[in-house]
C-alpha cells in the first residue's frame, strides 16, 4: 500500500545520469529517479548503483524549468515550530537548486531567474508538516477524507508549491501530456515525495489563561492566486482571485498532552446550551477570518509621487469576476460579512463606491442603512439583501469609517463596528471538535461549526484590517472560553494581564508577517496592537515604515513581483529567446538612465564645494559659482525625475502591467516634445523607447 503521508527523511543520490531519492526509514518504498538532463521521472524498486554523492534533505519543494535548464528545488534545512495536536510543523529555512545539466551553461538571464527564486525562498515564510494538513482549517479537515494522500487533501489556494510540483503530480496521475519517457499509468508510490508547503504565518505556543493550560495557535495562509506586491497586485482578476487574500485561523487546543502542558479540569458544559464533553477530552476550537482586496478592477500606478494614481474601471466590467470570487467564498465559508474600512473622502472614496455598487448588483433587493452623527454623514453604511433568492444573498456589507472614527487616538470607537457585527458573529458561531476515543487517525468529533466569515479589507488589507481582525479574534476567544467554562460569564480573556500581553504580541507579529509579504515592511499601528495604546515610539516606527514602503514599492518591488510570477507559474521562461538580449537589460535611452547619476554627482559637488577650505586672501565668487551651478543642475535633475517618475519606477520585467506600459510610452512621448532634451533622445538610442517594457507578451500565463 502506498504511503499517504510524505517521507520524513529523504536521501539524494547524485550521478552524471540521474538523481535518485530514497527514504532510509522506509527501505521497501520505491526510489524516485529523475533522469539527467531530460528530467524524465520513473520509480525504481530498490536502490540504484553508481551514485557519487549522498545527502539528506527535508523534502522536495518542486521542479522548475527556467530558460536553459531544469532544477530540482530541495529543502535542505527546516526548523521545528511546535506541535499542533501532536503533529510537528516546520518552517523552511534553506533550499538548494539541483541542476539537471551536469555542466551548467553560463547565461545572465538564467542566473537572474535563479537569483530571483532564491531570494524569495530565503525571505518568504513557508511552512509544512509531514502528517498534518496545514493548508486547511480544522473545520475543513474534519470534513475531508483521510484516505487520500496529504497533497490531494491540501487546499489548492494555499498549496504554494503546487505549480513547481506539477511534474511530480502529472507523473503520479499518469498524465500523458507530460512528455515523460516512462509512462505506466498512475504511480501511487510518488505520493510520499509530494510535500505541500504553505506561505504565511505560523505560531504555536503553549500558554495559560487564568491557570488553565492551553495551546494557542495562529495561522495565516496566503493565497497563491494573484500573489504579488503592494502596487503591482490590486483588485480582482478574471478568474475571481483577489490580491493579498489571506485566511487567518485562531486555534485553541485544550487537554493536548502532546503540546507539553497539563490538562483542563474546568466546567464540562457549554454556557450557551450546547453539549459540552468529558472534562479531560482534547478539545479544539478555531475561528477563521479572511482578508482580500476590493473585488473590482482597480489599480494604483506608481509615478514616484507618494500617492500613486488611482484607476478604477467600471463596476459592470467586473461583475462576472466578482461572482466567481464570492461563489467560492460562500461555498467555503458560508455567509460573508464584508467589512470595508477605506476612507469615505478623498481618493479612496472611488474604491468604496465601486465596492458598494458591486454588492448592490449581486444581492437581491438590497436594503441600505446609514448611521450618522454630528461629525459625519456616514459613520457606518450597511447593505443587506431583503430576500433570500440566490446564494449571493448571503453577502452582508458593512462599511465603517475607521480613520474618522478612531482619529485622535479614539481607538475604543472601533467597538462600534464590533457591536454591529455581534449578531452575525453569534449566528455564525465557531468550530469546535473533540477527539474521538480510540481513533488511530486522530479525527475530531464535530460539536460546532462556523457557518459565516468576516471578510475585512482596507486599501492594502494591512494596517486597519489588522486592528479590526485582532478585535474580532479577542471577542471570539472570550466567547469560546466562556462557552466551555474556562471563563465565567462576564469575565474576559483580557483580565489575565500575562495572556493579554501574549495575545496582543502574537497578533502584532501576524500583522508584521502579512505586511512584509505584501508591502515589504512591518505593519503600521502595531504599537496599538501590542500595547493597547498609541505611543510616540510607535508613531516614529510608523513613519519609518511608511518611508521604507515608499522606497521599496517604487524601487525594489519589480524584482519581487517577478519572483512571485516565476515561482507560481504566472510566467514561463521561453527557450525560444536563447541568444536574444536579456529581458532584464535596461533599454531606456542613455540620457534617461544617466540623470540619476548626474543628480548624485551634483549632490557630491555641492557638498564638496561647501567643505572646501578657502585661503584668507582667495576670491570667493568662483567657489560660490561652482556651488550654485551644481545646485541648479541637481535641482533640474530632481525635478525631471519627479516629473517623469514612471521612467524610474522599477517595474516588473516579466509580466509588466498594461497600464505601466501605456504610461511609460506616454511619458516618453512627452519627453520627446521637450525643447531642452527632446532633440537629444532619438529612437535609435539603444533601442526603441518602449523596449524596456516590450516583453509583455514574452511570458505565457499558466493557471493551475
Amino acid at each position: 500500500m502506498a504511503n499517504l503521508l510524505p517521507f520524513r527523511d529523504i536521501n539524494v543520490h547524485a550521478s552524471a545520469s540521474h538523481y535518485a531519492f530514497t527514504s532510509p526509514s522506509t527501505p521497501s518504498a520505491p526510489t524516485l529517479v529523475v533522469e539527467r538532463p531530460s528530467g524524465d521521472l520513473r520509480l525504481n524498486d530498490g536502490t540504484l548503483l553508481g551514485t557519487k554523492r549522498v545527502s539528506s534533505i527535508a523534502g522536495i519543494l518542486g521542479i522548475i524549468k527556467l530558460k536553459l535548464d531544469k532544477y530540482i528545488i530541495v529543502i535542505t534545512k527546516a526548523q521545528p515550530m511546535g506541535r499542533l495536536k501532536g503533529h510537528m510543523v516546520y518552517k523552511v529555512i534553506a533550499t538548494e537548486f539541483l541542476p539537471l545539466r551536469e555542466r551548467s551553461l553560463q547565461d545572465p538571464e538564467e542566473e537572474t531567474y535563479r537569483s530571483l527564486l532564491q531570494k524569495l525562498l530565503k525571505s518568504g515564510p513557508m511552512y509544512f508538516s509531514y502528517s498534518f494538513d496545514i493548508t486547511n482549517s480544522f473545520q475543513r479537515q474534519a470534513q475531508a477524507s483521510l484516505s487520500a494522500p496529504l497533497w490531494k487533501r491540501a487546499d489548492d489556494r494555499f498549496f504554494w508549491n503546487r505549480f513547481i510540483q506539477t511534474d511530480l503530480i502529472d507523473f503520479r496521475n499518469g498524465n500523458a501530456e507530460t512528455g515523460m519517457k516512462y509512462r505506466a499509468g498512475p504511480q501511487p508510490g510518488v505520493d510520499a515525495f509530494i510535500l505541500p508547503v504553505m506561505f504565511g504565518m505560523m505560531r504555536i505556543t503553549n500558554t495559560r489563561i487564568k491557570s488553565t493550560p492551553l495551546t494557542f495557535t495562529l495561522i495565516t495562509r496566503r493565497s497563491r492566486h494573484r500573489a504579488g506586491t503592494r502596487y503591482f497586485s490590486r483588485g480582482i482578476d478574471d478568474q475571481g482571485h483577489v490580491s493579498n487574500f489571506n485566511e487567518t485561523e485562531q486555534i485553541v487546543v485544550l487537554n493536548d498532552e502532546s503540546g507539553g502542558l497539563g490538562g483542563f479540569a474546568g466546567g464540562g458544559g457549554m454556557q450557551n446550551g450546547k453539549v459540552g464533553g468529558n472534562e479531560n477530552e482534547v478539545q479544539v476550537m478555531s475561528f477563521v477570518q479572511t482578508r482580500g482586496s476590493v473585488p473590482v478592477y482597480w489599480a494604483e500606478v506608481n509615478t514616484l509621487h507618494y500617492t500613486p494614481n488611482l484607476q478604477v474601471r467600471g463596476v459592470e466590467t467586473a461583475v462576472g469576476a466578482a461572482q466567481k470570487h464570492f461563489d467560492e467564498q460562500i461555498q467555503v465559508y458560508g455567509d460573508n460579512f464584508l467589512v470595508n474600512l477605506v476612507n469615505q473622502k478623498g481618493r479612496e472614496d472611488r474604491v468604496k463606491r465601486a465596492y458598494e455598487q458591486m454588492v448592490k448588483t449581486l444581492v437581491s433587493s438590497p436594503l441600505e442603512r446609514r448611521q450618522t452623527d454630528q461629525y459625519t454623514d456616514e459613520k457606518m453604511h450597511i447593505v443587506e439583501p431583503t430576500q433570500k433568492e440566490h446564494e449571493f444573498d448571503r453577502l452582508h456589507y458593512v462599511y465603517f469609517d475607521f480613520h474618522n472614527e478612531t482619529k485622535g487616538l479614539k481607538w475604543h470607537h472601533a467597538q462600534l463596528l464590533l457591536e454591529q457585527l455581534k449578531p452575525g458573529l453569534i449566528r455564525g458561531q465557531y468550530f469546535r471538535g473533540v477527539d474521538m476515543p480510540g481513533d488511530a487517525q486522530g479525527r475530531l468529533e464535530v460539536r460546532n461549526q462556523q457557518t459565516a466569515v468576516v471578510r475585512t479589507n482596507c486599501m492594502d488589507c494591512l494596517d486597519r484590517t489588522n486592528v479590526v481582525q485582532t478585535m474580532l479574534a479577542r471577542w471570539t476567544l472570550t466567547r469560546q472560553l466562556t462557552d466551555i467554562g474556562v471563563l465565567k460569564p462576564g469575565e474576559s480573556a483580557d483580565d489575565d494581564e500575562a495572556f493579554q500581553d501574549f495575545f496582543r504580541n502574537i497578533w502584532a507579529d501576524n500583522a508584521d508577517v502579512v505586511s512584509k509579504s505584501y508591502s515589504g515592511t512591518g505593519a503600521l499601528k502595531t504599537d496599538f496592537t501590542r500595547t493597547g495604546n498609541r505611543t510616540r515610539a510607535g508613531a516614529l516606527q510608523d513613519l519609518n515604515n511608511s518611508i521604507t514602503r515608499y522606497v521599496r514599492n517604487n524601487f525594489a518591488d519589480g524584482p519581487r513581483q517577478d519572483s512571485f510570477d516565476l515561482l507560481l507559474g504566472a510566467y514561463l521562461p521561453s527557450t525560444s529567446s536563447i541568444g536574444s538580449p536579456s529581458l532584464f537589460l535596461d533599454r531606456r535611452p542613455v540620457l534617461i538612465q544617466s540623470i540619476p547619476y548626474l543628480l548624485a554627482a551634483s549632490c557630491c559637488m555641492v557638498l564638496l564645494g561647501n567643505l572646501t577650505r578657502q585661503l584668507p586672501e582667495s576670491t570667493v565668487w568662483p567657489i560660490r559659482f561652482f556651488i550654485v551651478l551644481w545646485f541648479v543642475v541637481g535641482s533640474w535633475c530632481l525635478h525631471f525625475i519627479y516629473t517623469h517618475g514612471m521612467l524610474y519606477v522599477n517595474w516588473p520585467k516579466l509580466n509588466t502591467p498594461r497600464w505601466a506600459t501605456d504610461g511609460y510610452q506616454d511619458t516618453m512621448s512627452n519627453i520627446r516634445k521637450d525643447k531642452l532634451i527632446g532633440p537629444l533622445i532619438t529612437r535609435h538610442e539603444r533601442g526603441v523607447s518602449n523596449a524596456r517594457l516590450g516583453h509583455l507578451e514574452e511570458g505565457k500565463k499558466r493557471i493551475q
